[in-house]
């Protein structure tokens, strides 16, 4: 079985590999750099869905795949809550089904959400207040705000894991 992820990120390549380790046999993982049809740092969680739906579409028609898979992070306000989210929507598709899921979220510290909700993007930002370079392709905010209990590949491979329900259970 052939999978694309839309997206040229090794992290997203990875968490894929890593969600379906036990339940897909012979499945080869491809990244394809695809567009999101949605803003570069997707606001809310219909704009973040969206991008995802979207990622999963256009990699599944970039080649011949079997599923298409796109993940999308992005930032959201909670209701009841305080501040901004980090949010994680995964779409996967074969074409004729669409399976959704979600990984974890992560409340923004004031300094960084600050920033973010005035219209910076996270990546850059968390950069900065790390002082590294392409923490998107590494830990990720993720692991950064966990103290790297839990990391960008692991958040996202959760919510991968959530999205292929419908394809890899008959619970669907």
């Amino acid at each position: 079985m052939r999978l694309a992820v839309g997206s040229g990120n090794p992290v997203k390549r990875r968490a894929v590999e890593q969600a379906i380790a036990e339940t897909i046999d012979d499945a080869t993982v491809e990244a394809v750099s695809v567009d999101s049809g949605v803003s570069e740092q997707p606001r809310g969680r219909e704009e973040t869905v969206e991008g995802a739906k979207n990622r999963a579409r256009n990699a599944l028609a970039a080649g011949e795949y079997d599923i298409g898979v796109g993940l999308e992070g992005g930032v959201a306000e909670v209701p009841e809550t305080e501040g901004l989210f980090l949010i994680m929507w995964v779409a996967v598709t074969d074409g004729d089904r669409v399976g959704l899921g979600a990984g974890p979220s992560f409340r923004l510290p004031a300094s960084i959400g600050d920033r973010v909700a005035a219209g910076e993007e996270l990546g850059p930002v968390m950069d900065d207040v790390l002082g590294e370079d392409d923490v998107a392709e590494k830990q990720g905010a993720a692991g950064a705000l966990s103290a790297g209990v839990v990391d960008r590949d692991d958040a996202l491979a959760a919510g991968v894991a959530a999205a292929m329900g419908p394809f890899v259970t008959d619970r669907y």
